[in-house]
C-alpha cells in the first residue's frame, strides 16, 4: 500500500468509521479492491497518477461496472484528494455508508 492509502486504512481499520468493518486489498472475482465493505457492499478505490493513462481509462470503467454487476457501489478518490483534504473523503465514504444503513 501506498502511503495516502495507509492513512486512509487508519481512518477505516477496526470499525472506526461508524462501527463498519472494512478490508484492504479484498479481492472481488478477478478484480482486487483497495477497501471494501462487505456488509455495506461498497468498495472504495483511490486513483493515483497512472487512473488517467489511456490503459487505465478502458480498464476502470470496465471494473467498476463488472463490480456494479455484482451488486457493489465503487466510490473512486484521486489520491489528490485524500492528500488535500483526508476528512472530506472519509465524511463521503461514511454518508455513503449511513444511505445504505437506511435501506
Amino acid at each position: 500500500m501506498t502511503g495516502t492509502e495507509w492513512r486512509v486504512w487508519n481512518r477505516l481499520k477496526g470499525k472506526r468509521l461508524g462501527g463498519w468493518k472494512f478490508r484492504r486489498q479484498h479481492p472481488i472475482g478477478p478484480y482486487v479492491a483497495d477497501f471494501c465493505c462487505l456488509a455495506a457492499r461498497l468498495v472504495v478505490e483511490l486513483d493515483g497518477p497512472e487512473h488517467g493513462t489511456d490503459p487505465a481509462e478502458a480498464y476502470d470503467p470496465r471494473r467498476t461496472a463488472w463490480l456494479e454487476c455484482e451488486g457493489y457501489r465503487v466510490l473512486r478518490f484521486p489520491v489528490t484528494s485524500v492528500d488535500e483534504d483526508l476528512d472530506s473523503v472519509i465524511d463521503s465514504i461514511y454518508q455513503h455508508l449511513v444511505g445504505k444503513r437506511s435501506v
